[in-house]
């Protein structure tokens, strides 16, 4: 494979338009960020703010053919709108000049609204408005999901490599494939050299070259990330290096240079596990999630998220039930937010807890105010981030029944542990002295150095404290009243 070919497959990925959306009743332009199951159209408005919301489409012709037909079918009152494809780099500007145009039209408003405009051919619009044809509706549905054919692969290429269509459907391999992403696991390939067979394992991915055909991209493992060269216009600092060794992602945005158009294209990078490829995603492309396992995120954690930094979150659910603590990162080859807590190496532990670049450092060790919702007093939280354990109530669980434990900070790794009171007791056995004190402030029970105090004890007192609590314990006891028997 050229080194051109191998600098195009691991570019950010540029193969997406804009959908822009004019409201008619509004008379305003939007861009398009979802459709629910009702038919609700959600948007958002068309600025850099919240370029990471706007629905991205393919820019290949059938694809998108297929994907705005099934859109336009599901849409409620799809005559109220007219929709606009637009490149994403450039979806911003265009969305101003087009709201120009709605407030004051020109002739060369006009123009560019309708070089951009989207029409639905009439037939498909019968064919796919009735949408109580699930069947049809079905089949549009999946064809959208997917950038590719089956029929447009070269199979013959395939062949060479020792794979097959059936192959490639028993380990469920090619619909990621046909969805533009690469094979998420390695296979064995053989590729002929010409009288020797070169044997490798490789990750696989489909790739549209400059004539339109659809190309098998190989993707071999390499010893180690090449770092040492710039990286589209990137140079690696050693922060990059050590943060990319240990965690897999470098951990911030970099501008990264289109060697063949100059353009700047904001994004982050991380290093693919399997190969040791380096990988860049787009900013544009950074999906966050509202929630991440029962955790809502706020518009801070988002953006931290956003920028490439890693996220440590508490009072997360598994699937189990749990509660657990991680930090999260967003992978640029994964394309999702990650978890890091099972990393081995001691470096990427200290990261995972929170230590890491861009003034995140120490962020983490730092004992937080509130917990699970429920804010600290001022005392509370004095004793808290010392590193004492404190009792906490007023919290509520996802039914919102309230419960209640205690809390300890560990300032080594950021976390915060929980107990269960019922937990709590068993682990920690009380002393003899706190026995006595339980017993004389709260039973109202004596010990014998102690029996004839009448004040409470404090924090640890087996014996008197001073001269008046002597002469208290020495005084002799006045003999009992006794009832006398009245004898006869």
């Amino acid at each position: 494979m050229s080194e051109e070919t191998i600098n195009k497959q691991e570019m950010p990925e540029q193969l997406s338009d804009i959908l822009l959306v004019l409201d008619k009743e509004k008379m305003k332009i939007q861009a398009v960020k979802s459709i629910d199951e009702n038919g609700k159209m959600e948007t958002v408005d068309p600025t850099k703010k919240n370029q990471n919301q706007f629905m991205r489409v393919d820019k290949s012709g059938d694809f998108f053919s297929n994907f705005f037909s099934n859109f336009f079918s599901q849409l409620k009152n799809p005559t109220n709108f007219s929709f606009f494809k637009v490149p994403a780099p450039i979806a911003v500007e265009k969305a101003q000049e087009m709201q120009k145009q709605v407030d004051k039209p020109t002739p060369e408003g006009e123009k560019i609204m309708k070089e951009h405009e989207v029409k639905i051919e009439q037939q498909s619009d019968k064919k796919q408005v009735n949408q109580n044809n699930m069947a049809t509706t079905q089949t549009t549905q999946e064809a959208s999901e997917y950038r590719y054919k089956p029929e447009q692969i070269d199979w013959d290429t395939m062949t060479n490599l020792g794979l097959s269509k059936e192959y490639l459907e028993k380990r469920n391999l090619l619909e990621p494939l046909l969805k533009g992403y690469k094979t998420n696991e390695l296979l064995p390939i053989g590729v002929n050299l010409g009288g020797t067979i070169l044997r490798t394992d490789a990750r696989l991915s489909l790739q549209q070259a400059e004539d339109g055909k659809v190309v098998v991209g190989i993707h071999g493992i390499k010893k180690e990330p090449n770092l040492h060269f710039e990286f589209f216009g990137h140079k690696f600092t050693d922060e990059d290096k050590k943060n990319l060794l240990e965690t897999g992602n470098m951990g911030r945005v970099v501008d990264l240079k289109n060697s063949k158009t100059g353009e700047l294209m904001p994004s982050i990078i991380s290093i693919d596990r399997l190969t040791n490829d380096v990988i860049a995603l787009r900013k544009d492309f950074i999906k966050v999630p509202d929630e991440i396992k029962s955790v809502k995120l706020n518009d801070e954690q988002k953006q931290t998220l956003l920028e490439g930094k890693p996220l440590y979150l508490e009072g997360m659910v598994s699937t189990k039930g749990t509660e657990f603590s991680a930090t999260v990162q967003f992978n640029a080859d994964k394309r999702y937010v990650e978890f890091l807590f099972d990393r081995n190496n001691s470096n990427r532990q200290t990261q995972s807890n929170g230590q890491t670049q861009d003034n995140q450092q120490n962020q983490s060790q730092k004992a937080p105010k509130t917990f699970r919702g429920k804010e600290l007093t001022d005392d509370q939280h004095k004793d808290f981030k010392a590193g004492q354990t404190i009792y906490i109530d007023g919290l509520k669980d996802k039914k919102g029944q309230p419960y209640q434990g205690y809390i300890t900070f560990n300032k080594e790794n950021g976390k915060t542990n929980f107990e269960f009171p019922n937990q709590y007791k068993e682990r920690v056995k009380p002393t003899e002295a706190h026995k006595t004190q339980t017993a004389v402030n709260s039973e109202g029970k004596t010990n014998e150095a102690t029996k004839n105090i009448k004040e409470p004890l404090k924090s640890g007192q087996q014996t008197p404290k001073n001269k008046q609590q002597q002469e208290q314990q020495e005084k002799p006891k006045a003999p009992a009243k006794t009832r006398g028997k009245k004898i006869s």
